[in-house]
């Protein structure tokens, strides 16, 4: 390389810098400034990644000074260029010395690129061709958003969140019932949503004490990053305003979350909140939303005013409409006023989702059809004669035959009858795959110590103000009552340490899951022991980071060097899962059965394997004692999934906790109080069951569609094509990978990456598996799927970049005359439309490969990319400069050739974009046509949105346009 003050280079590994320019040459070094970007680079001239930029006649340079010159004569002197010519504003003849030319200029045109001897790696083309095509598969595919979650493959929640995610502005109530995933499900259908590009800005709303547990679901199942607003947060970034400026804190953040009492108690936050628009609001625990015929609680007013502006709604509850139609009402009047606008009417309409479900029922059992259910059936399905097909039903044939008939009438059912489209709810009766529980309970004795201390709190004061003081949620949790005053450490006295210390041994090294009310009683276990018997125990409490959460899941999680036991706060119920371990300690029981619940399903979900060991010890004589009665005896909720727990709870709670107040509650009171919850619970129970809506609870579950999603999802969790693709990335990239035992490959950056900016990569590097088991077990590793934003933002780095769009490769074949050449180009057809209007589904950006000789024909339907790419071999720089140089004249016309075989490929890709467009909206449209003259829960803007969809994407498909994605040159050698 020869250099001179003034003359134009550009960086080959930085041509976002644009043209440079030689300020010095001294001994073995030269500096270029590149004025575009301010830096100054200094290289070594023996291997200075620059190309020098060199001009031809017919050019067209930009001036700095903005005017273009037409080239059409180049003289070089004492190193430096002199380009004249015409200029193009206004026709006079003129010179431009290459010193000023304009420093902004870029070649990242793949034709400039390679005539300007700016050529990359074959292994950079093939990852730009192999993105191009990974991306076109993927705009296609049916299960983009649902494959990206960090969840079991779980039919019915799979099915739910398919069917509600895939429409457009869902408004739906999710009831499964308790430990059945309804957070998932609606994780699932937020992440298809904003995958999809349905929804942008995402609502969530929730109780304070479920806000850290949504934060963690959302970000470790679907890499969603919510942010929490709260009054700090708001006033925060109020203050931050200039003067005279308002600012919408809500504007700040496409995902938000915040808690139902905050927005009920800051009416100044509530109008920003309102006043932003949003796609899609979920509101958990919607049960909360008190609502009477003539008294609305501000809660429910809150978010029915949200509602009426949000398009989309998700709600979430697993109260069951039987204990309260009117609250069930209230639901259903959020998500669809005008269907729902009257309390009687839809009582009398509930009567008739009765014998819909007494229909389904017949249809299910198998049995033979009465007259009258035959007649039923006939009213219920009235717009088609299904007289022939009920009566096969009632004969004596193919057992198969048979089975589909039924099932036909039954699909037809539950598309137009009920509100299968509004509400869905699963129920264990419905759902398989759950394991048994088994209760290991030990009376033990109550230590003198705690004895004194919970005499010393009882007697202090009066009931009233016992309850109301700070001691009073440390009544069941002795050692932290004790701790507020107590001299020795609790675990020295408390034989729960030693039952709990003999119980690890006596399990010899099997997973044990220990659960807490507090941090601090989890933080001294640990202690006790460590110090007592030196064995290693992993701590998971709400002071943690979410990092140190993590490692210590991970820690317990892991097969070799981990600790046998885990040791959780409350907050260990929190959405985790630990179905690895079947043993489960509770150190102390929670007053509230929910919370039980939800202790017990950290193990008891679908997938378990084996019997749920349930280890309880409780103090004899106190009030941990009367808990574990009342839970076992009143609600058998240790052995059985309680759904009733809450409702008697409200019921029952006055008394219980007068009862745990009392310094020595009479057994004959405690022994009432269980009689009754138990008759309560029973009573509850039969209503629930004899309430039980089938053909609701078929709908949800997903007959036989749920499991078809399940064996998809499978399919592709299977093939290779992702981790042959990740590995080409991270290779091409420069990012460090070491393989671990467990499926997983840690990843770290390094000084010779490509991008300083790589997705999903922090500075200390991370872990990533493509193995779903494996990420369920560990947390912490990353489970990449093609919906991943590490593998969706590698893919836009790569597509949004120049990488690979320029490329020389030699072909040795002795069948071809050495000196031949071939120009390989890619393109895609595209168009770009709102992201609501699905365009991508229809006409997904579609590549196509030209392959032309000399004479410009195109011979790509008979040499095969694969084929191609196995035979070429990598050039030199040098080498490559002097081949762009030999052949540089004939590159332009052949490209011009290439450009028009593709342009003929253009109207074929648009039409067949616009039938598969207009039969799939057209046959949606007639199915939500005819289900809607029959079934009122399809709104017409659904409807309408199929039409203006169908029109807004003619449009869009007509607009289709060329894009030169990349170059390859390709010559012949010995």
């Amino acid at each position: 390389m020869s250099f001179h003050p003034g003359q134009r280079w550009i960086s080959d590994g930085e041509s976002d810098q644009g043209l440079g320019t030689v300020t010095a040459v001294e001994n073995r070094f030269v500096s270029i400034m590149f004025t575009a970007t301010g830096d100054m680079r200094k290289y070594a001239i023996a291997n200075a990644p620059l190309t020098r930029v060199i001009f031809n006649e017919g050019d067209i340079i930009p001036s700095h000074e903005g005017w273009h010159l037409a080239v059409h004569h180049i003289e070089e002197n004492s190193g430096l260029i002199t380009y004249s010519g015409k200029r193009l504003d206004n026709g006079e003849h003129a010179e431009l010395k290459e010193v000023m030319i304009d420093h902004f200029i870029k070649f990242n045109k793949p034709q400039d690129r390679l005539l300007n001897g700016q050529v990359d790696r074959l292994d950079w083309f093939r990852l730009r061709k192999d993105s191009l095509n990974h991306q076109y598969t993927q705009q296609q595919s049916d299960l983009t958003g649902l494959i990206g979650g960090r969840v079991s493959l779980i039919p019915h929640q799979l099915y739910i969140a398919e069917e509600v995610g895939s429409r457009f502005a869902p408004r739906v109530l999710l009831a499964d019932e308790v430990g059945l995933g309804k957070t998932i499900e609606a994780g699932l259908i937020i992440h298809q949503q904003l995958v999809t590009g349905r929804a942008k800005r995402v609502l969530i709303i929730v109780p304070e004490s479920l806000m850290h547990q949504w934060l963690v679901e959302m970000l470790r199942r679907f890499n969603l990053k919510f942010s929490i607003f709260d009054e700090t947060r708001c006033q925060e970034i109020a203050n931050s305003a200039e003067e005279g400026e308002t600012v919408n804190p809500f504007s700040a953040e496409q995902l938000v979350l915040v808690n139902l009492t905050f927005i009920t108690e800051h009416p100044d936050w509530y109008e920003s909140l309102i006043a932003e628009d949003w796609d899609l609001m979920v509101v958990d625990e919607a049960h909360h939303l008190d609502w009477q015929l003539d008294n609305a609680s501000m809660e429910y007013l809150c978010v029915e005013q949200l509602a009426q502006s949000i398009p989309g709604v998700l709600l979430l509850t697993a109260t069951p409409d039987q204990l309260g139609h009117e609250s069930h009402f209230a639901r259903l009047r959020l998500l669809d006023a005008d269907r729902f606008y009257d309390y009687q009417k839809f009582t009398e309409e509930e009567t008739h989702y009765t014998e819909v479900a007494d229909a389904a029922n017949a249809l299910v059992a198998k049995e033979a059809l009465t007259n009258e259910q035959i007649s039923t059936l006939q009213q219920l399905l009235s717009e088609t004669d299904i007289s022939e097909q009920l009566a096969q039903i009632n004969q004596e044939g193919n057992a198969q035959a048979q089975h589909d008939i039924r099932q036909q009438v039954l699909s037809q059912l539950l598309d137009r009858h009920g509100t299968g489209r509004i509400l869905f709810r699963n129920s264990r009766n419905t759902i398989q795959g759950f394991p048994a529980r088994q209760l290991n309970a030990t009376a033990l004795t109550l230590p003198q110590q705690y004895q004194e201390t919970l005499e010393d709190f009882l007697l202090s004061d009066n009931v009233e103000n016992l309850q109301q003081s700070k001691q009073a949620q440390y009544l069941v949790t002795p050692e932290m009552l004790y701790s507020l005053n107590g001299v020795e450490p609790w675990y020295d006295f408390d034989p729960k340490v030693d039952y709990l210390i003999d119980l690890l041994k006596s399990l010899n090294k099997e997973k044990v899951l220990v659960i807490c009310a507090h941090a601090q009683t989890a933080i001294e276990l640990e202690t006790a022991l460590r110090v007592k018997e030196g064995m290693r125990a992993a701590v998971f409490h709400e002071g943690l980071s979410i990092f140190e959460r993590d490692r210590a899941a991970a820690y317990f999680a892991q097969d070799e060097d981990s600790a046998q036991v885990l040791l959780c706060s409350e907050i260990g119920s929190e959405g985790r899962n630990f179905q690895f371990a079947h043993h489960l300690v509770l150190f102390d029981l929670p007053t509230n059965p929910d919370l039980l619940e939800q202790r017990i399903g950290r193990l008891d979900r679908i997938g378990q394997t084996q019997t749920i060991q349930l280890h309880v010890p409780y103090f004899e004589h106190s009030p941990q004692s009367m808990l574990f009665q009342w839970y076992h005896q009143a609600l058998n909720a240790f052995e059985h999934t309680c759904i009733t727990g809450r409702a008697v709870y409200e019921a029952f709670s006055e008394t219980l906790n007068a009862l745990t107040f009392s310094a020595a509650p009479a057994q004959t009171d405690i022994d009432q109080l269980i009689q009754a919850s138990h008759q309560k619970h029973l009573t509850l129970k039969a209503e629930l069951e004899a309430g039980r809506d089938k053909l609701l609870e078929l709908n949800s579950s997903g007959q036989g569609k749920a499991e078809q999603l399940v064996e998809d999802i499978a399919a592709l969790d299977c093939q290779t094509q992702l981790p042959q693709f990740m590995f080409q990335v991270l290779d091409v990239f420069g990012i460090a990978q070491d393989d671990k035992s467990d499926n997983a490959i840690a990843l770290q950056p390094t000084e010779h990456m490509l991008s300083g900016n790589f997705p999903c990569l922090p500075d200390d590097g991370t872990t990533i598996t493509f193995n779903r088991d494996t990420a369920l077990a560990c947390e912490d590793y990353q489970l990449l799927t093609w919906d991943h934003p590490m593998v969706i933002g590698a893919m836009d780095l790569i597509l949004s970049d120049d990488i690979g769009n320029s490329s020389i490769g030699l072909l040795k074949n002795p069948a071809l005359p050495a000196g031949t050449f071939f120009i390989e180009c890619l393109f895609t057809i595209e168009a770009t439309a709102p992201s609501q209007l699905q365009l991508n589904r229809y006409l997904p950006i579609t590549p196509i490969r030209v392959l032309v000789d000399k004479n410009g024909n195109n011979l790509a339907d008979k040499v095969s990319a694969e084929v191609l790419d196995q035979q070429l071999t990598p050039v030199k720089k040098q080498v490559a400069l002097q081949l762009v140089k030999a052949l540089k004249e004939q590159v332009s016309p052949l490209v011009a050739k290439a450009q028009g075989h593709a342009e003929e490929c253009v109207a074929e890709v648009q039409a067949k974009a616009q039938a598969r467009m207009e039969e799939q909206l057209e046959r949606e449209f007639q199915r939500l046509s005819a289900l809607k003259a029959i079934n009122p829960s399809v709104r017409q803007d659904e409807l309408d949105f199929i039409k203006h969809q169908q029109t807004e994407l003619a449009n869009y498909i007509h607009k289709a346009q060329l894009k030169f994605e990349a170059i390859r040159l390709v010559v012949v050698s010995n």
